[in-house]
């Protein structure tokens, strides 16, 4: 399918691009069932952020770390350089997303009183954004420094695993109070920088295989720092602590088994 779909517009842009826009759409067509979801109660609005961190968690290990893992070994020579260049991404992800919640604090889930910002763009949304960046690297990559089967298999993976990403940035503005409609596109908008990160990628492959460890260790750490300082505390602030922690562990338990499926 990504195939057809690619060949209906290749004319008219590079195949890696195309293949990272239909990947990053796919982050957006996970969040279509928040339109089929009744009213969401305050119990069930914290299992679903404990769902949707759980996805990132998951998301962050299976699709960043462990790649990134794997890419920085093969260029700095050894397991030690590799993993020790992965965590100084790692923190550097982690200290450049808390430096942007410092200057802007409006961004948290609630305001110092408690009470939901129903306008701010939570955290999580940009962590996801910032996610993506590196995923359309790697598709570039694929495309660029190997066969093109390799990269539209990247890109098929990529796609299934943005689904239950686009679901969970939806599920945490509508927690926010923001309208479904506006929560879908939000998620759709996350994933459409893939195609910027695809055609980096394929336009420079070298420096693009340089930098695809650090990018990916970057998001990570954007991501962890967002789960431990803005999912888990909010879904934990009402007293949901159990109902929160159920909905991490299928999130977790899930992305798992995407990721081993696909291989």
């Amino acid at each position: 399918m990504l195939s057809a779909l690619s060949g209906v517009v290749s004319g008219a842009l590079p195949e890696p691009v195309i293949a990272s826009l239909i990947a990053g759409l796919a982050t957006g067509v996970g969040a279509l069932p928040v339109l089929l979801v009744p009213r969401i109660s305050e119990r069930l609005q914290d299992t679903l952020l404990g769902f949707s961190a759980g996805i990132m968690l998951a998301a962050s290990f299976f699709s960043l770390i462990i790649p990134a893992l794997a890419e920085a070994e093969a260029l700095y020579g050894s397991p030690l350089n590799g993993a020790s260049a992965v965590v100084a991404a790692l923190l550097i992800g982690a200290a450049g997303l808390w430096s942007f919640e410092y200057i802007t604090p409006h961004l948290h889930f609630t305001d110092a009183a408690g009470r939901k910002d129903p306008v701010a763009l939570p955290l999580i949304a940009i962590a996801i954004t910032l996610h993506n960046i590196p995923e359309g690297l790697a598709v570039g990559v694929g495309y660029g420094a190997m066969d093109g089967s390799v990269g539209a298999n990247l890109a098929i993976a990529i796609g299934i695993q943005n689904m239950p990403e686009g679901l969970a940035v939806a599920v945490s503005l509508i927690a926010l109070g923001w309208q479904r409609s506006t929560a879908l596109l939000v998620a759709f908008g996350t994933g459409l920088v893939e195609p910027i990160g695809a055609l980096i990628g394929v336009t420079a492959v070298g420096m693009a295989a340089t930098l695809l460890p650090w990018g990916l260790g970057i998001a990570a750490g954007a991501m962890i720092f967002v789960i431990s300082h803005e999912i888990i505390p909010e879904t934990h602030r009402k007293g949901h602590e159990n109902s929160a922690t159920t909905g991490l562990l299928v999130g977790l338990g899930g992305m798992v088994l995407i990721s081993a499926a696909l291989g």
